[in-house]
């Protein structure tokens, strides 16, 4: 694998400070705090991982956090949480896009990107769909709206994201998140389809030459959306459920019996168990009778477990793609394929338990708020997969800590009690310990 450059966290400070620069103030008036001094106070708050806003107010008055958001971040003052909630409603998420795609190009510029490569030069993109947000009282306007069968209300906020992938990295670079909203279908279903639509439009824009090979669930392996991707020249992994696609499946099962499908094991004989792998394929079958000018190709895998006392299914996973099947892809066309899960486990998974709170409300508001603040949130997230990826002082902050909880308790445990003039000095004492780092003590504390 092709070595990993260095990623510092003070050239991302710095890029994406550049891009918030850039998006316009729509306020008429001379301001205490510009837009850009809130976002990165905000960008701050995530990086660090206070749990919420009236946490991250609280240090304003101490001279090492006011020091150091300075130093590291470019704020120079903390605004205050009511302050944030106030402006940042009104701005539209979209606006930071330019931040994400500067992380991106940084990251492509240094050869970072390369590490992703896939199935001949291939960008393996995963993307999925979460809630973060759910009341029984607490809405906005763009809230969707469930009604339970006992009458109950609730109000629920989700969003689609897109993350490239690698089946051998544990980091994924995240691109903007789309929401889906009510008003955007007619249905859950119809939103979160919308929303996937526009997901496809703006990862093209991201990468507007690169190979990509998009991993999607059932619920997109329709003719518009597979359409969709072709007319943007991005090729599909997607899942398949059977009782969604019968007609798809009669004819599957049709070639099956008359022995037109191609069907093959790898027996593999660890010391302590035997793994049997189970390939069964085919090419050009209709995608379901309302499309039968758009043929896919049909991909079964399966995993048997045994031991000496039994014989137990492990896995199972069935997909169609627009990838040319044979013997020799099969393996790595489905291991692509479980690639998709990673969305969930590496990244929902992390922003929900791993400190960054993606269901706590920061702020709800009545406009973009509750959607700028997870904005907000995921491009730290971002910042945090980058550094893991290639910055060497980061690496090992993490390894010297079992959990990610840790390491940013540490975090802010420094950054509100020394003086500190560089990130690199942060990590460093992270990891060597703060008097290797010289430190200086903040004596108001």
């Amino acid at each position: 694998m092709k070595s990993i450059p260095e990623f510092k966290i003070s050239n991302l400070i710095l890029i994406i400070s550049s891009a918030f620069a850039i998006i316009p103030d729509s306020r008429n008036r001379k301001v205490r705090f510009s837009l850009k001094n809130t976002l990165m106070a905000v960008g701050a708050m995530f990086s660090l991982k206070f749990r919420s806003l009236l946490e991250f107010d609280q240090p304003r008055d101490n001279k090492a956090a006011c020091y150091n958001i300075e130093k590291l971040f470019g704020v120079k003052k903390i605004p205050s949480d009511s302050w944030v909630r106030e402006l940042l409603d009104k701005v539209n998420p979209k606006s930071l896009e330019n931040a994400y795609r500067a992380l991106h190009h940084h990251v492509k510029q240094w050869g970072g990107l390369e590490l992703y490569h896939y199935l001949d030069d291939y960008l393996l993109i995963s993307t999925d769909g979460s809630g973060y947000f759910c009341s029984n009282k607490i809405h906005c306007p763009p809230c969707n709206v469930k009604t339970r069968s006992n009458g109950k209300v609730e109000y629920h906020h989700y969003l689609l994201t897109s993350v490239i992938v690698h089946p051998n990295l544990s980091q994924g670079l995240a691109l903007p998140p789309e929401f889906i909203l009510r008003g955007d279908g007619n249905t859950k279903n119809d939103c979160a389809t919308n929303a996937l639509k526009q997901m496809i439009i703006r990862i093209r824009e991201f990468y507007p030459t690169q190979k990509i090979i998009i991993l999607l669930d059932s619920l997109y392996a329709t003719g518009p959306i597979i359409k969709l991707l072709k007319e943007n020249n991005i090729n599909f992994i997607i899942v398949l459920k059977e009782n969604n696609h019968q007609a798809l499946f009669e004819i599957v099962q049709k070639n099956l019996r008359d022995g037109n499908m191609d069907e093959f094991e790898i027996q593999e004989n660890p010391s302590k168990y035997r793994l049997l792998r189970g390939y069964r394929y085919i090419n050009g079958v209709p995608l379901n009778k309302s499309h039968p000018d758009i043929l896919v190709n049909y991909l079964d895998y399966w995993e048997v477990v045994k031991d000496k006392e039994s014989e137990k299914t492990g896995y199972q996973c069935l997909w169609i793609t627009d990838l040319l099947l044979s013997r020799e892809n099969v393996e790595k066309i489905s291991t692509a394929g479980r690639a998709r899960w990673k969305v969930e486990n590496e990244t929902f998974n992390t922003l929900k338990t791993g400190g960054y709170e993606l269901e706590h409300n920061y702020g709800h508001g009545q406009e973009y708020l509750s959607s700028m603040m997870v904005t907000l949130m995921m491009l730290s997230f971002l910042m945090d997969q980058i550094q893991e990826l290639g910055c060497s002082l980061f690496k090992e902050a993490r390894r010297r800590y079992r959990s990610r909880l840790s390491l940013w308790a540490r975090l802010r445990a420094f950054f509100t009690t020394y003086l500190i003039d560089t990130w690199e000095i942060l990590l460093e004492a992270i990891v060597k310990g703060y008097r290797l780092a010289k430190l200086e003590v903040n004596d108001s504390t």
